[in-house]
């Protein structure tokens, strides 16, 4: 169950203190380390979503996990989430970081949807079009889907552009049933 309030309050508290400790980077890097694991292991997500494993045994999964590899300061925030039974929102709390972390340092992600592969070259004039766009650095997310038949659909928080010849053909549909464009 996704709660976006409690994963963002928790964020902004991991980024204070990261950013009090000059770890953000660090803090980063542990994050998508551990965002891989829960994703990579469905038994790691039963675990964190089963209330009836014991806080004790869920917090000695996870210094087995990441005790090596992860950072004091976020060790110490995931037994945080585990003693306040936050661990289900964990995966939540790690994209809200992510978020708040591109928020500082002026990145904003866009997906664009397309129903071709894009070449390297139109990728990256694509990019160049959106920094401009923005007017902030872009981090591009590409998917492919067929549907749209062609052109391009981006997604830029809650912003669409949707110039995909989909949206193009529905224009024209919804043209024709008003009447078509009346001339004077």
């Amino acid at each position: 169950m996704r709660n976006l309030r409690v994963a963002r309050r928790y964020a902004v508290a991991l980024m204070s203190v990261a950013e009090s400790a000059k770890l953000i980077d660090r803090v980063a890097a542990d994050c998508d380390g551990i965002a891989g694991t829960i994703r990579g292991s469905r038994e790691l997500r039963l675990l964190l979503a089963s209330p009836l494993v014991p806080s004790a045994k869920k917090k000695a999964v996870f210094h087995a996990l990441f005790e090596k590899s992860v950072s004091s300061l976020m060790l110490g925030f995931l037994d945080l989430m585990i003693a306040k039974s936050r661990e289900i929102h964990l995966a939540d709390i790690i994209d809200q970081f992510a978020v708040l972390r591109d928020e500082k340092l002026g990145i904003v992600s866009v997906d664009v949807t397309s129903a071709v592969e894009l070449r390297p070259a139109e990728e990256s004039g694509l990019a160049q079009a959106l920094e401009q766009y923005t007017r902030k650095k872009v981090r591009v997310r590409v998917t492919l889907d067929k549907a749209i038949r062609g052109g391009l659909v981006v997604r830029i928080g809650d912003t669409v552009l949707d110039a995909s010849i989909r949206r193009q053909l529905e224009i024209l549909r919804e043209r024709f049933r008003a009447g078509g464009p009346h001339s004077s």
